[in-house]
């Protein structure tokens, strides 16, 4: 009987320190990409990248950005957050304030979303704008659900790919150096005489001759 007891507490502590939602859940996650029409190039934060319809394994705690490109269709993203899951009440029932921290530190607690990403790309050169579907094909403006989450992701993925500051903003021109002075060139003129030139001498007469006699 012992024996059936230790067995059964050594158990019950493996699974406290390992943490409930990191047996259940794991740390990773399929994020599934699909759009309307197939056949786009998904690129995820870190450039993975698959065929639309697909999906890519990810770590869950990890916020990330979807770039979508179709040729014929306007580009875009979907910015997918890591959001906390539910298993914390398994944590309480089961793995205690042990779990809870094994859990979270890890992100095996969390879940990213949208998942799956449904987007419906609108057409090159029309007035459309791409669609973000969920899982009952109610549609939202990409840009729209983007404008939501931006200040989730963007500690994690970076202000400019969460689409926090355009791109040419992310960093300040430098400021041009001030233009370099030439130096000052000494004046060729030459200075004015302070005294006046000596008069030039007088020429020698030359002695008078006697006259004839």
């Amino acid at each position: 009987m012992r024996t059936v007891i230790l067995a059964i507490s050594t158990a019950m502590a493996a699974f406290t320190l390992s943490g409930c939602a990191t047996v259940v859940n794991g740390t990773h996650q399929d994020l599934v990409l699909t759009t309307i029409p197939d056949g786009s190039t998904m690129t995820v934060t870190g450039g993975e990248s698959c065929t639309s319809p697909c999906k890519i394994k990810l770590k869950r705690r990890n916020p990330v950005r979807v770039d979508i490109a179709h040729a014929g269709f306007k580009p875009t993203y979907v910015l997918v957050r890591s959001k906390a899951g539910g298993a914390t009440v398994g944590n309480v029932l089961a793995g205690g304030l042990i779990g809870i921290v094994v859990d979270s530190s890890n992100g095996s607690n969390n879940f990213l979303s949208p998942n799956p990403v449904k987007v419906k790309l609108a057409p090159e050169g029309s007035a459309e704008e791409s669609k973000l579907l969920d899982k009952n094909d109610k549609e939202q403006l990409v840009s729209a659900y983007n404008a939501t989450v931006r200040a989730d992701v963007a500690p994690t993925i970076g202000a400019e790919a969460a689409g926090v500051v355009p791109p040419a903003q992310t960093a300040a021109a430098a400021p041009a150096p001030a233009p370099v002075s030439a130096p000052a060139v000494a004046s060729a003129t030459a200075p004015a005489a302070s005294d006046p030139a000596p008069a030039a001498p007088a020429p020698e007469s030359a002695p008078a001759t006697p006259a004839a006699r």
